[in-house]
């Protein structure tokens, strides 16, 4: 019986053989043809492996060149990662650096003011040239002589790459800390200075004005000079009252009106003078600017009173009068401090590390700003 079983098992193999023989040949070509087929898998396995070692031991830090300080600014350069949030930033004002800089800032004032105000025109290979500009078009020159130079805008305009504007509003989520911002492009990015919310009560003055460029060309003047013929305003500055203990905040603090009148209209153009003059002092904004409608990108619109809401100066000066005598219409235009608070921009500090992190979210992106001129002035 034994015998019968190997004879069996023998036929059998040898079947096998006679079947596989003729296949030897295509298996042989097959393996050939196809000698890296597995190997990419393996290669894979081996570099996910290897990934997070790698990436701590050699990660790539952005250097920010700041060209020129704005201002002649002697502030010193920020940490980033400590202050803003923002890790695997360089910030260095050393030129020696300008071969290594993933990209270099420049600020408009300088560089229309400056001689030799550009880098060298050798740039190097992936390098990003940063225009940044916080003034309005009216007190930006030269701007057609830019055409072309640029990789990156930064500005307040909300069309601008590198978009910060001088100030936002942050909505409260109680318990949980500021997680949300307004106006929606700026969710997601979470900065310090909260401020502190302010009482209202009716033993404030009622309207302060702080201007420190008089000139009669300017609407916002014209506009003050009929308005004070119906309502009384105190005005600070250099030809004017001078501030409590040299400080905006508490001079503006105790009144229940500020004229945030901007110096010149454009679109998204509304400044410091809204946003930490009036709202981080605790007064209600009566504003001169671009339309209401563009306030409303940043603001609710019971959080501000626009000078084009009444047909006179006159009819505003009745309006602020009426609200003075009527303490509970006047709190509506503070009910939107129970959801928001105000965030002012930190010059430069933010606009630097707020750069760098543009800089690291475009590394691949390659453009160049062709239009300087017609984009910002329109």
């Amino acid at each position: 019986m034994a015998i019968f079983f190997m004879c069996v098992r023998r036929k059998l193999r040898m079947k096998c053989v006679r079947i596989l023989i003729p296949l030897v040949p295509a298996l042989v070509l097959l393996v050939l043809a196809f000698p890296h087929a597995l190997a990419p898998v393996i290669r894979s396995d081996l570099q996910d492996l290897q990934a997070p070692d790698s990436q701590e031991a050699d990660p790539h830090v952005t250097l920010l060149l700041v060209w020129w300080s704005p201002f002649g600014n002697t502030h010193p350069l920020p940490d980033c990662a400590t202050s803003y949030g923002v890790p695997g930033c360089a910030l260095t004002i050393d030129r020696s650096e300008y071969a290594h800089a993933d990209a270099v800032i420049l600020h408009h004032r300088e560089l229309v003011t400056k001689e030799d105000a550009l880098p060298p025109s050798t740039r190097p290979e992936g390098q990003k040239w940063i225009w940044m500009n916080f003034e309005s078009p009216s007190h930006s020159p030269w701007l057609d002589s830019l055409n072309g130079v640029f990789n990156l805008t930064m500005s307040y305009r909300l069309g601008s790459d590198i978009f910060l504007p001088y100030g936002y509003l942050r909505r409260h989520h109680h318990g949980n800390g500021d997680v949300n911002h307004f106006p929606k492009k700026l969710q997601g990015r979470r900065h310090g200075n909260n401020n502190d919310q302010r009482d209202n009560n009716d033993t404030r003055a009622l309207v302060a004005w702080v201007i420190s460029n008089w000139s009669e060309e300017q609407e916002r003047v014209q506009f003050y000079m009929k308005l004070r013929r119906y309502l009384h305003v105190d005005v600070y500055g250099r030809r004017a009252l001078r501030l409590v203990n040299d400080s905006v905040l508490q001079t503006i603090s105790g009144y229940k009106f500020y004229l945030a009148f901007e110096n010149s209209l454009h679109t998204d153009y509304i400044t410091e003078k809204l946003w930490r003059n009036a709202l981080q002092a605790g007064a209600v904004p009566v504003v001169l600017g671009p339309p209401r409608e563009n306030y409303e990108r940043f603001l609710p619109p019971d959080a501000f009173i626009h000078v084009h809401d009444f047909k006179s100066p006159r009819a505003l000066a009745s309006y602020l009068n009426y609200l003075d005598h009527h303490p509970a219409q006047y709190r509506r235009y503070m009910a939107w401090r129970r959801d928001y608070s105000v965030h002012v921009a930190s010059f430069w500090a933010e606009h630097y590390c707020t750069a760098c992190q543009a800089v690291q979210a475009s590394r691949n992106q390659r453009k160049t700003i062709k239009n300087l001129d017609f984009w910002f002035q329109n």
